[in-house]
């Protein structure tokens, strides 16, 4: 049912054991005005890069056993593992510039409880969907800062954000391909309407760093719809990007980094 499972197990163990990281002896300066700009915005982030990913896993444990998946808890096991590592190197870059940590956020709470309801499928939906505005975030959060550490830290974020949506979307498409079509159109603009609300909020949440960066509202929400497009959207809809907007959207781009 799953195509590529092994190429993925192969993907995050190599990535365990070799894992991204950010090269000593960079410039690691961030000046005041940079500090006041991201200082909670980037507490945020970090707060919801250290879930532990138990319901997720659960759900892969059991989706794996009921399809004969094995390889699927193992995967999902690993990607969680890189997920609390992002948690890491962004709670190191903030204790070194003392910057305060979050330990609580509504933003982060409302996905904590959207990530224990239902199913894989669901849950991966709700994971995607935060992947794919971080990657954006992280982007902007790299125009928004000229601290060499934190442009690098951005870039390796982006790099294994990218990998693990990638998995995540042949997942989903794979489970939406066994509905009926219209449970396909169904599924699809539910989603949307998820995802473009969270990105609204997250515009509004963190509009500072965003605006930094040059996004506006709409310019925000235009460049999170060409990522969810690409990774999500049926090949006819992905053929109707322009080709320099999809060829900045390619997961493999941010490996040379």
């Amino acid at each position: 049912m799953f195509r590529n499972l092994e190429i993925w197990l192969n993907h995050f163990e190599y990535h365990a054991e070799h894992p991204r990281r950010v090269p000593a002896g960079l410039s690691d300066i961030l000046k005041p005005e940079e500090r006041r700009l991201i200082a909670r915005s980037i507490s945020t982030f970090q707060l919801g890069e250290q879930s532990d990913g138990s319901a997720l896993l659960r759900s892969a444990v059991r989706f794996g056993e009921k399809h004969d998946v094995k390889s699927l808890a193992r995967i999902f096991e690993l990607f969680i593992r890189e997920e609390q590592r992002h948690a890491t190197l962004l709670r190191e870059f903030m204790a070194d510039h003392d910057l305060p940590l979050k330990q609580t956020d509504w933003t982060d709470f409302v996905f904590c409880c959207l990530r224990r309801v239902g199913r894989l499928e669901l849950r991966l939906h709700v994971f995607i969907t935060a992947e794919l505005i971080a990657t954006t975030y992280y982007r902007a959060l790299e125009v928004a800062t000229g601290c060499q550490r934190l442009k690098v830290l951005c870039r390796t974020l982006v790099a294994d954000e990218l990998a693990h949506i990638g998995l995540q979307s042949q997942l989903l498409l794979t489970l939406r391909g066994r509905r009926s079509p219209p449970a396909q159109a169904a599924v699809r603009l539910l989603h949307r309407v998820f995802f473009f609300s969270t990105a609204s909020v997250v515009y509004l949440t963190h509009r500072a760093v965003l605006r930094s960066a040059g996004y506006d509202l709409g310019g925000f929400l235009r460049t999170c719809s060409m990522q969810h497009a690409f990774h999500l959207e049926p090949p006819s809809m992905k053929r109707a990007l322009p080709a320099s907007r999809t060829a900045s959207l390619d997961p493999g781009t941010p490996h040379s980094f």
